[in-house]
């Protein structure tokens, strides 16, 4: 008998379209899934590798350099330099010169100051001679105007525009004017000593609209100093003649230093704390740091303040401490050191400490990046353009440097 076989074993049974698409979705879904958290994980490695880099960076001490330009220089004890337009600004008694990253000498003016005192923003410079008439303004191309104020001159100050102020000494009176870099006059007011009492300093703003001043005023054995904020825009314009939008009064403290740190943010400097005022329009305290004991030193730029005293540790009593804050008024560090220092410059990611042959360069995480002592005196040394690279002035030439792992 024939064997009979029943053909349902050979059924391929087949999905219907809705089941098709549903499973097709689902496929779709977990590529999506399986592609973003790829994406995720590329972009998550980048940063930690970015993270890593930073931290790496910014704990890396350099032990060595390499000299990348170097030009002669002529020894003059009596030099002082600024940084100015990204290089540096020297200015003695016979005159002021512009050099550049190489060390060349761009241009020279031959102007005579008896006392020279100088003042730099950005491209611009202005150097005047204290208790003398003469205030010059300059940029990188050279000297823009030569000026002869009314009365002699106590302090000097300028703007991002070259817009510079100055505060002049009257017989009776004190007077403060502006100019723009033209020499043409913006403003001038007279302060009375007796009312408003002698101006010690004076900072303008950026964009050279805001004034802030510090005065003392002594008042038979005992001495109270004020200080002012002036306003030049729209603001001021309704507060009167005088154009004060605010100020504030110390009694027994002397504010000897005030400077605008960014265009919206002041800080007075006294003798035994520092101040941060907001003065976007009008003044207002933010926060206050006082120093704890005597200080040496300030310093300041547009991300952070601070001071150096006498190091005064429980573990370590040697040398000084660098503190630095932050403009909120926090602590961002506390450096111990030991060189004998003439020189402290407070560049945006570090602060640089110069003193003899030796230097001392401090990252703004409070760590060690370079310390060294060179073959010769220095006389300053500020940031160049190039990544770890520096300015260095010593007595009879200027060279630029770049830091190296390893001293040779």
């Amino acid at each position: 008998m024939a064997r009979r076989t029943d053909r349902r074993d050979n059924i391929i049974e087949m999905n219907g379209p809705d089941e098709l698409e549903e499973e097709n979705s689902r496929n779709r879904s977990r590529y999506t899934h399986v592609r973003t958290g790829f994406i995720v994980f590329f972009f998550l490695a980048i940063v930690i590798a970015a993270v890593i880099i930073y931290v790496r960076l910014s704990l890396r001490e350099f032990k060595g350099y390499k000299v990348i330009a170097s030009a002669d220089t002529v020894f003059e004890a009596n030099a002082e330099y600024l940084e100015f337009g990204g290089n540096l600004l020297k200015y003695t008694p016979e005159g002021v010169s512009y050099i550049n990253a190489n060390g060349d000498v761009v241009w020279t003016a031959g102007v005579d100051f008896k006392v020279p005192i100088a003042a730099c923003r950005g491209d611009y410079a202005v150097v005047a001679d204290r208790g003398s008439n003469k205030a010059c303004v300059f940029n990188v191309d050279g000297m823009i105007s030569e000026n002869t104020m009314p009365y002699s001159i106590s302090s000097v100050d300028i703007g991002v525009q070259g817009a510079f102020t100055v505060i002049l000494e009257g017989d009776d009176s004190n007077y403060i004017n502006m100019y723009d870099s033209g020499g043409g006059e913006v403003y001038s007011f007279r302060t009375s000593i007796d009312k408003s009492g002698y101006p010690l300093d004076i900072t303008i703003s950026e964009d050279g609209i805001k004034l802030f001043t510090s005065y003392f005023k002594l008042d038979g054995v005992n001495f109270k100093n004020n200080v002012a904020a002036y306003n030049f825009g729209e603001v001021g314009q309704n507060a009167g003649a005088d154009r004060i939008v605010g100020g504030y009064s110390f009694d027994d403290e002397l504010v000897s230093r005030v400077k605008f740190v960014t265009n919206d943010i002041v800080a007075a400097f006294s003798d035994t704390e520092i101040i941060i005022y907001d003065f976007k329009e009008k003044p207002s305290e933010r926060t206050h740091i006082e120093y704890g004991s005597d200080i040496y030193s300030i310093f300041y730029n547009k991300n952070y303040v601070g001071f150096i005293k006498k190091n005064d540790g429980e573990t370590d009593s040697t040398g000084y401490v660098l503190v630095c804050y932050d403009l909120t008024g926090k602590e961002m560090f506390s450096y111990p050191f030991s060189i004998e220092y003439d020189n402290i410059y407070a560049a945006n990611d570090e602060i640089i400490i110069t003193g003899g042959n030796q230097c001392l360069i401090i990252s703004k995480a409070g760590r060690t990046k370079f310390s060294y002592a060179f073959p010769n005196m220095i006389k300053s040394m500020i940031p160049s353009s190039g990544k770890n690279e520096y300015i260095v002035t010593f007595e009879n030439k200027t060279e630029t440097i770049k830091l190296k792992a390893e001293d040779d």
